[in-house]
């Protein structure tokens, strides 16, 4: 085990470094251009080259990374050309705004998921399970923005029971976390459901199950102490690595309710041209794409005897 998650970790930081050269390379490679980002379009040629000159531009490329990595390290990625503050505290306070909204969606998310699958596989071929199953594809297949315009059109403008921003201006508001986490959870919960259903039901045809059931064993023993620990595993792994799929619904469901986290700002300084932004929140999704890759492999070789052994 020590060793599997030795290998992974090395793994993990050889990708993190290789998206890093590639995205400085990207950004700058090309001096003059940095400047021309930071100084605006109507600065002047020997203004561009005095900035580069006061920030060391004038070293080589190399050395400029490596400088680059090792603030990015500390936690300094420069300031934003935009809200002329650091980065790293900009980022900080988009990424906890993002992060309340992850955990709430995940609180819900995952009991409603889990207990669905469960439900569906137990009885498949049954009416529950068709219901179950049916609603699961039709909220999968619709897309984050139409949700979102759907729900709000509802709660919003016919209904009028919840506000139509989340932007947060006066403080947390309960209220205006509902419709996000909505749209989030509708989109998220069918897929989840569908895996749970499938290993579900996948458990309870196998021969320790009937066995199981045939010796005369209660059938809600059966379900809690066999079937449910070995229904989950491919859950856990799939539950994991929706955190790489959140990055990017959360991005949608930010934009669209004005809600001041990690995707709007990832739009905001793209839109704007802030590349020390988009430097520094690139890295963030790298490092959460590999971390939750870290974490369900190792999780799924903890839950399985058979990987472990083997």
């Amino acid at each position: 085990m020590i060793v599997l998650a030795a290998k992974r970790l090395v793994a993990m930081l050889l990708i993190m470094l290789v998206v890093s050269f590639i995205l400085f390379s990207l950004f700058e490679a090309d001096k003059m251009a940095v400047a021309g980002k930071v100084l605006g379009p109507y600065s002047s040629i020997e203004q561009r080259e005095i900035w580069l000159s006061q920030n060391g531009y004038d070293e080589p490329f190399l050395s400029r990374y490596t400088q680059w990595v090792g603030g990015a390290l500390h936690g300094d990625f420069g300031d934003s050309l935009q809200y002329k503050v650091p980065v790293s505290e900009l980022l900080a306070d988009r990424l906890k705004n993002t992060g309340i909204l992850a955990l709430i969606f995940f609180l819900i998310m995952i009991p409603l998921s889990l207990t669905l699958g469960v439900l569906a596989g137990m009885k498949e071929g049954s009416w529950l399970d068709r219901i179950i199953s049916i609603f699961s594809v039709l909220t999968t297949s619709i897309p984050e923005f139409v949700t979102a315009t759907f729900l709000t059109g509802l709660f919003v403008y016919t209904w009028q029971l919840l506000p139509g921003t989340s932007s947060m201006t006066g403080g947390f508001s309960w209220q205006e976390m509902i419709l996000p986490v909505m749209v989030l959870v509708i989109y998220d919960f069918g897929y989840v459901t569908r895996m749970t259903r499938a290993s579900m039901a996948e458990v309870m045809t196998s021969q320790y199950i009937r066995t199981a059931i045939l010796k005369g064993l209660p059938y809600k023993r059966v379900i809690m102490r066999h079937a449910l620990r070995n229904a989950l595993i491919a859950p856990f792994t799939v539950i994991v690595l929706q955190l790489n799929w959140l990055l990017s619904g959360l991005v949608v469901v930010e934009v669209f309710f004005a809600y001041k986290g990690f995707g709007s700002l990832l739009v905001d300084a793209a839109l704007f041209g802030d590349i020390y932004v988009i430097e520094a929140c690139v890295m963030v999704a790298v490092f959460i794409a590999v971390f939750s890759q870290f974490i369900s492999d190792i999780g799924y070789t903890l839950l399985n005897p058979r990987i472990r052994f083997s």
